[in-house]
């Protein structure tokens, strides 16, 4: 048992992780053509108005909205195998670039959107989970698994 389940005077719960991100859209098809053009992906489901983009175990879900707000700062960060493929494919279909540390772009419903390289991040997906996805062999760089090891989350020596 944990210490916050033990803990009988918590009523509160711990966050977990993040099931989905959802983005608002002016047009499903258009979105899932220029996400396309990005990146390789699975379509878990779509509606008329709603697309499912499958990343593993979590998804995107992009709803289509008239009228959609562009704000400066709000964003997602999202985790890619290859951060430098996104880059070139970026300047391949013609998509500026934010000025900004990192990579960073808008798409064209003003959705501000961070890629960071898996390796170099905090965030792990089990090893399971990667071989499902194809990714097997996906490593962390000395760096991201010191943060980690720093939250007593560090993978195993033999589960690398």
């Amino acid at each position: 048992m944990s210490e916050r389940t033990a803990d009988a005077e918590s009523t509160r719960a711990t966050p977990v992780g993040i099931n989905h991100v959802a983005l608002e859209v002016g047009d499903i098809d258009d979105a899932l053509e220029f996400y396309g053009e990005l990146f390789e992906f699975e379509l878990r489901s779509r509606s008329e108005s709603k697309a499912f983009v499958d990343m593993g175990d979590q998804f995107i879900a992009l709803a289509e909205r008239a009228g959609t707000d562009r704000d400066e700062r709000r964003h997602f960060g999202l985790v890619v195998d290859d951060a430098d493929a996104v880059a070139r494919r970026l300047d391949e279909v013609g998509v500026d670039r934010l000025d900004a540390p990192g990579l960073e772009f808008r798409d064209p419903w003003g959705n501000r959107v961070q890629l960071v390289d898996y390796s170099k991040i905090q965030f792990t997906k089990a090893d399971h989970v990667l071989e499902g996805m194809g990714l097997d062999g996906l490593e962390k760089t000395d760096e991201a698994l010191a943060e980690l090891a720093g939250k007593g989350l560090a993978p195993d020596a033999d589960e690398d």
